[in-house]
């Protein structure tokens, strides 16, 4: 199994580890010219046997999905404890992710809108000195050092009025801890600088970014 977005030449690992399932949580409704996710980004649809993601990013809902060819999609419902011991998804939640893959198709502006936002904020993060890794999505990461690091610009920048998910080790190595930012299409340049005024402000406060 590949992650959606660490992956430049993705086949290649997808051959040598024999396995073709792909876990894009973060690509369905984002990544490829139609939104279809990771996959269709890197052209390999017909090379990818399964796909796993989750309702809970682009398509605003809970629960999750898997899928790929009938037989093998029913025998991971026969044999995955974790779907095994869970319960049905709330027949609301079905009907929103429907919807909202009927908007996905149906308004493709919204999808180059959200592009418009990422690379405006990568870009405008990087002129002021923070590290974004090697972010290529919408999920923008914030290096910014120890674990305590984070949790502190955490609780600055909610009092300057801005949210983000502070990620820590062990999801990071130790001395990588990162502030997490995500965007939406519905996002507007008003509120994009706002945000940025403030991690300019706390990244300044706290030896950052100079």
């Amino acid at each position: 199994m590949i992650n959606a977005f660490e992956a430049n030449a993705p086949l290649e690992l997808l051959d040598r580890h024999q396995v073709r399932m792909i876990h894009d949580a973060h690509g369905i409704g984002v990544m490829g010219e139609a939104g279809r996710g990771t996959a269709e980004h890197f052209g390999l649809e017909d090379e990818t046997d399964l796909v796993m993601g989750t309702f809970s990013k682009s398509l605003a809902a809970v629960g999750g999905f898997v899928a790929g060819d009938r037989v093998v999609v029913d025998y991971i419902k026969h044999k995955a404890r974790s779907l095994i011991f869970s319960a049905a998804p709330p027949p609301a939640s079905v009907a929103s992710v429907i919807k909202a893959l009927e908007i996905i198709e149906r308004e493709p502006e919204r999808r180059e809108r959200l592009w418009e936002h990422t690379d405006y904020m990568k870009r405008e993060f990087s002129t002021l000195g923070f590290d974004t890794g090697d972010s290529a999505s919408p999920v923008i990461p914030l290096v910014v050092g120890e674990d305590m690091a984070a949790f502190k610009m955490t609780i600055r920048l909610q009092e300057e009025g801005v949210f983000a998910n502070p990620v820590v080790s062990p999801a990071v190595p130790v001395g990588r801890a990162m502030m997490r930012t995500s965007y939406m299409a519905t996002h507007t340049r008003n509120q994009l600088d706002r945000a940025l005024d403030a991690f300019r402000k706390v990244g300044r406060e706290m030896g950052v970014i100079s």
